[in-house]
């Protein structure tokens, strides 16, 4: 057997792992008894058009629910997409210069098999989603970790710079970010790309963006989410609806290869090729109708906005510190301890599930998923008191 293959599948990621431990305890104390801020699974009902524009689906011929799509997508999903896209940009996107994925871990992937051979480098700015690091590897690459501004986890574009070397292919944008929730300011964005341009000149090769934006659409307050390709041409968008539309089981996202990237048409291939490669051809029949009928359908983020409220005036109350989220739904908390699990491992004593940081790439800190409903997050307060007490 692939002995990578089974290293990964003997060690789950710790995200998940969590997950599993705090479905075992609600089965076994009740579910109102665990405080579960693992997973970013939404709470929040899909919004009704999606249930709507499903449930017209489900009359259609069977023909037509069930078949296979062409392998990057049904043309009228990838016109909805890049209507919404154009009209939300400015921009003139066609269907072609999108490849549908089931969610934007297909997406991330293929775009990492499609930009890279082995020996090539990817860098991920840390704190990360842990599966970047999977995948980059499993391209046979190295994944080059740049920690963000401790200040404030923006883009630490002077560190950037100092990784690239002649292997760099690309750097993965997360923003809004998983885990922290910073948003990159345009001028941080504008920064990076223009150090970029400068260092393509240098090496004579593209160096790639893949922005990486499942939370776009949720950021708070004062918080703009900039289109990424709008300041730097050399940008792949990865996306998913799992986190807009609450619909994280469903596997539904496309990669946008926009025009003005280098070497656009055979990159957008080699972005078909890697999906065929990797088996992620003909997203889900069902869910690209859906997509293609809810596309424009506004994203609530009130009950988001009420539970990171709720979280901070607790958090806050109780002397914690922790940075504030300007988007997604996770809260970067300073662990009690330098060691980051051993904290988490306190945390679960009192049903507190939190995730550490080490998965991320970084020590020192936890996770809180927010996306919860609001009952756990104010269940959860003796837990927290209670977990603070122990280190005083």
């Amino acid at each position: 057997m692939n002995e990578r293959m089974y290293e990964l599948g003997a060690a789950p990621s710790a995200i998940r792992e969590l997950f599993a431990y705090g479905l075992k305890r609600k089965a076994e104390i009740g579910a109102e008894n665990v405080f579960d801020f693992s997973l970013g699974n939404p709470s929040v009902p899909a919004p009704d058009a999606v249930a709507q524009v499903m449930r017209e689906a489900l009359e259609l011929p069977p023909m037509q629910l069930h078949s296979y799509s062409p392998a990057q997508g049904a043309p009228e999903t990838r016109a909805a997409i890049a209507d919404n896209l154009n009209r939300r940009f400015g921009t003139a996107y066609s269907p072609d210069d999108l490849y549908l994925t089931m969610g934007a871990a297909a997406a991330l992937d293929a775009c990492i098999t499609a930009l890279t051979n082995p020996g090539d480098e990817i860098i991920a700015v840390a704190p990360y989603f842990p599966e970047y690091r999977v995948w980059i590897e499993n391209a046979g690459c190295t994944c080059v970790e740049v920690p963000a501004r401790a200040s404030d986890f923006q883009l630490d574009v002077p560190a950037l710079q100092a990784a690239i070397t002649p292997k760099t292919r690309a750097i993965i944008v997360n923003s809004p970010n998983n885990p922290v929730g910073t948003v990159y300011t345009r001028e941080n964005l504008e920064e990076l790309a223009a150090m970029l341009r400068a260092e393509e000149e240098k090496l004579g090769a593209p160096i790639y963006i893949i922005s990486d934006e499942p939370y776009r659409e949720l950021a708070y307050g004062d918080a703009q989410v900039s289109w990424v390709p709008s300041i730097y041409d050399d940008t792949l968008v990865c996306y998913s609806w799992s986190k807009s539309f609450s619909l994280p089981g469903e596997r539904i996202g496309y990669v946008l290869v926009p025009p003005a990237a280098a070497d656009a048409r055979r990159v957008y291939l080699a972005v078909c090729g890697a999906g065929r490669v990797l088996g992620y051809v003909c997203a889900p029949t069902i869910l690209q109708k859906a997509i293609a009928g809810c596309v424009d359908t506004p994203v609530n983020v009130e009950p988001y906005v009420r539970n990171r409220k709720l979280l901070t005036d607790m958090l806050d109350e109780l002397g914690y510190e922790y940075i504030e989220p300007a988007g997604a739904f996770y809260l970067w908390m300073k662990a009690l301890e330098p060691d980051a699990q051993a904290f988490s491992n306190k945390a679960r004593e009192h049903e507190l599930l939190i995730v550490a940081s080490d998965s991320f790439g970084v020590g020192g800190w936890v996770r809180i998923s927010y996306c919860v409903a609001d009952s756990v997050i104010t269940g959860s307060r003796d837990a927290f008191a209670a977990l603070k007490a122990d280190y005083e």
